[in-house]
């Protein structure tokens, strides 16, 4: 770990100079809980060479040509492009804008975005070229989620905001450099090289920008916003496995994996791995600590992940990040005192947060105070567009609500945002199944079940769907798909299992998925009203398969006395059903 404390200190710096502020905070929570045995103050701010970016002098190779960005992303690991002589920056030519810098960081501190692009347009160290087109592109793209929200409900609204600058803003990023050889090298810087995959994606050039982001993490892999943006653009684990091999071999290509194959829904002993070897190098990080909660919530153990978030809390009471997972955990549990006392401590400290709102918003739902809740969920939306969770959270309110026009869109922008998220595309199944159009509930439920393949309750979901079409042998397929990955000791499953082998004329099948339920009840001494149909149902299928093929048929007549015998003795509604199978089975018996 001693190896990575100089990185982390210098991507602390470098990040928040760039004003890449969640990467600095990231960074810093990293740095802060290493302990201060393992963590030796440093007499000075170390050198960018021991990220393999450096700021000093180069000594130039005239015989080094620098390449083009324009290569396939497989011949990422082969290529020399990211060499010493091209991240080097002259720093003699750019001493004379420090003060251009300065005053621009501070503008664009006070977000005052297109004054900050202004200050620094004359400039062109990688610096305050960086903070130039950030601070333009931020400023576009608030005019652009501005322009859309004025438009809002008339005709000419786009389905979501357009930026229409990015091209000019990827444009000036080409040809600011072009005055001078020595100030080409810039392009190759890798803060340089994550705006441009930033402006790429987000003008849906995903091959270019994902070029561009590995580079950026290959010189410089500690900018957490950049491994960000790039699991931002990958859609599925195939995707992530050809494009791990690119990536550099470091503690950050692990925490992305994490993270992408807990989204996924990764089987546990993948994720375990990951969380073995990263908890081994970095045994106090809050965040990795936070990533095991993350696991055990996606795997549905809820105790388990409370208890790690409230360890995370009770060392860093203010922490924000997966607070609404956390919430969402205390929501499930119906700890409402919990819940309340959570939302408290945060309404002290920073009502105007979105996580907070969002937070409030869970307290009010568990309450059954839906309107509440959706006005807080609305509130955390205004405060940040894109906060995933508030959109998903207040989709679920409006369906308690029954208005699923409102839930349908809440859903729809909240996969706009990340197509990954499951609960969005379940939600737009359940709005469509309360408006009885099965067959677009079973599109998005397909949807979900792509991305929770383990999660028992989408294949519950595509079964009721198939099921309403009177598909009975792909709702029996999906719902063994559910049995897998559900309790075994969960009976309804083998009724329901049952119930449609008996529709499809395999009544054979369906007496054994009873037979199941019976021992299932049987062992764990469940009342007999559980289980008192499946017995009947057993009972009655061994009577007429021996009434049909006669004693060839290997019938057990004694195991359907005893179950018949066993109902008719007790107080359950099926004691007169009972009664006429047992006088049936006498006359076959005579």
């Amino acid at each position: 770990m001693d190896i990575h404390i100089p990185q982390i200190r210098r991507a602390v710096h470098d990040c928040s100079e760039r004003g890449l502020y969640a990467a600095a905070k990231w960074a810093a929570d990293f740095l802060l809980h290493i302990p201060p045995s393992e963590r030796p103050p440093p007499s000075h701010l170390p050198s960018s060479s021991s990220t393999g970016f450096r700021t000093s002098t180069p000594t130039r190779n005239h015989g080094h040509q620098r390449p083009s960005l324009s290569f396939a992303v497989s011949d990422v690991d082969d290529s020399n492009m990211l060499t010493e002589d091209v991240l080097n920056v002259h720093d003699d030519i750019y001493a004379l804008e420090e003060d251009f810098f300065l005053a621009g960081r501070e503008s664009f501190n006070s977000k005052e975005f297109e004054k900050a692009s202004h200050i620094l347009k004359d400039c062109h160290g990688p610096k305050a070229r960086f903070l130039r087109v950030y601070s333009a592109f931020l400023a576009s793209e608030k005019e652009a989620s501005d322009n859309w929200t004025y438009r809002r409900e008339s005709r000419i609204q786009d389905e979501k905001p357009v930026n229409q600058k990015l091209p000019a803003l990827l444009q000036l990023l080409h040809n600011v450099n072009n005055t001078s050889p020595e100030l080409e090298k810039n392009e190759m810087d890798p803060f340089l090289l994550f705006l441009k995959g930033l402006i790429l994606g987000t003008m849906k050039r995903r091959a270019e920008a994902t070029e561009c982001i590995i580079l950026s993490l290959t010189a410089y892999p500690w900018n957490w916003s950049c491994w960000l943006q790039l699991s931002a653009m990958i859609e599925d684990p195939e995707e992530w496995s050809r494009l791990a091999k690119h990536l550099p071999q470091h503690p950050t290509t692990k925490m992305l994996a994490l993270k992408i194959l807990i989204e996924f829904n990764a089987p546990p002993e993948t994720l375990d791995e990951y969380v073995n070897e990263l908890t081994e190098l970095f045994p106090y990080s809050l965040f990795i600590r936070s990533q095991k909660a993350l696991l055990a919530y996606h795997h549905r153990d809820f105790a388990e992940a409370e208890s790690i978030f409230e360890s995370i809390l009770a060392v860093d009471p203010y922490r924000i990040d997966n607070l609404d997972i956390y919430a969402n955990i205390l929501y499930v549990e119906q700890s409402r005192a919990k819940l309340s006392d959570l939302a408290q401590r945060y309404i002290r400290s920073d009502k105007d947060r979105p996580e907070v709102c969002g937070l409030i918003g869970n307290y009010y739902s568990l309450r059954c105070e839906h309107e509440k809740a959706v006005k807080y969920f609305r509130r955390a939306i205004q405060l940040d567009p894109t906060h995933l969770a508030a959109w998903t959270l207040m989709g679920h309110e409006y369906l308690e609500m029954k208005n699923p026009q409102a839930a349908n869109e809440a859903y729809r922008r909240a996969i706009d945002l990340n197509r990954k998220d499951y609960r969005a595309w379940y939600g737009l199944g359940k709005t469509y199944e309360l408006l009885d159009m099965v067959h677009y509930a079973l599109h998005y439920y397909q949807r979900a079940a792509a991305l929770r393949p383990y999660d028992s309750r989408m294949w519950l979901a595509l079964a009721g769907c198939y099921r309403s079409l009177n598909k009975f042998k792909e709702a029996i397929e999906c719902m063994k798909r559910a049995q897998m990955s559900a309790d075994p000791s969960e009976i309804s499953h083998f009724i329901a299992i049952a119930t449609l082998y008996d529709k499809v004329g395999d009544m054979a099948s369906a007496a054994t998925h009873h037979r199941r339920c019976i021992e299932i009840c049987r062992k764990q001494g469940r009342h007999l009203q559980e289980y008192a149909k499946s017995c009947i149902y057993v009972a009655e299928y061994e009577i007429n398969l021996y009434t049909t093929n006669g004693p060839s048929s290997n019938a057990d007549l004694k195991g359907a006395r005893a179950l018949l015998e066993e109902v008719s003795e007790s107080n359950v509604e099926e004691v007169s059903l009972a009664a006429d199978l047992l006088r049936k089975l006498r006359g076959l018996r005579t």
